[in-house]
């Protein structure tokens, strides 16, 4: 009998638990009119996508690889064509330097910048913040201790937690810390080269604008010039001869006319 009510009980308490924990759906409205489609397959190129960021405009991206340590870049060609390129990462580890021999640690998080550069969020590498420029990768906070902490000041001194995500800011020129473990926001001040726009960008903006606004406006002045005087006629000399003539019709304060008064002078003269 008291295995039989032990039984009912553990009936009861799992019956309980299933309902409990079982989520309750609510009302779905699907929206019609999307469609999704297959940029790459990481299986095919060996890339597992973790994330993935744009950097310029919609045809240049940065790709990470997690579990490989690795980022990628991946650009869209004027056809439209995809091309995928490693970017960085020798595997894991630890190695600042050039772009060939950096190492990560399976980061999860990274931000881009204004130019181009990629802040990477390496918390199993002492938990570091890490830049990667066209240059090399560099340490720019974090990375001397090797415990978790919440430490601000000098990127040299400052430690974080074991769970934090980064965001750049462009108008604060700022790199943004959820700082997950310690329930913190934090910020990095970055450098103002870091937020400023590439000038080759701003000039190649300049040259598409003239091409595009600029010089069909000019070639429309030119035509515009060179065909006016066949649109608008010369009309300056007539109007010109008119307004005398009717100048010489109207009388003086003595009722005669400019042509009464020179007739006179003739007449006197002889």
């Amino acid at each position: 009998m008291a295995s039989l009510v032990s039984t009912f009980c553990v009936f009861f308490f799992f019956l309980f638990f299933n309902i409990s924990l079982t989520p309750v759906l609510g009302e779905v409205i699907f929206e019609d009119g999307y469609s999704v489609s297959t940029v790459i397959d990481g299986n095919k190129i060996k890339i597992n996508p973790y994330s993935i960021i744009p950097v310029s405009g919609d045809t240049h991206f940065i790709i990470l690889d997690s579990s490989a340590s690795t980022f990628y870049t991946l650009s869209y060609n004027k056809d439209s064509d995809i091309t995928v390129t490693k970017l960085t990462g020798n595997g894991i580890g630890y190695a600042d330097g050039s772009l060939d021999k950096a190492k990560f640690n399976k980061p999860r998080s990274f931000a881009v910048d204004s130019k181009g550069n990629i802040y990477v969020a390496d918390l199993k590498n002492m938990h570091a913040i890490r830049k990667i420029s066209k240059s090399g990768v560099t340490t720019i906070a974090g990375g001397y201790s090797k415990t978790a902490g919440r430490a601000d000041g000098p990127g040299l001194n400052a430690s974080f937690s074991d769970d934090y995500e980064l965001s750049f800011i462009p108008k604060r020129c700022t790199l943004m810390i959820s700082d997950h473990g310690n329930r913190l926001v934090r910020e990095i001040q970055l450098k103002a080269e870091d937020c400023s726009r590439d000038s080759h960008s701003d000039l190649r903006a300049v040259s598409t604008w003239l091409l595009t606004v600029g010089l069909p406006c000019l070639v429309c002045l030119i035509i515009g010039l060179v065909i006016r005087p066949y649109v608008i006629p010369n009309t300056g000399s007539q109007q010109s001869s008119s307004a005398q003539h009717d100048m010489e019709a109207l009388p003086n304060q003595s009722g005669e006319t400019s042509s009464d008064v020179l007739l006179r002078h003739q007449k006197r003269n002889c």
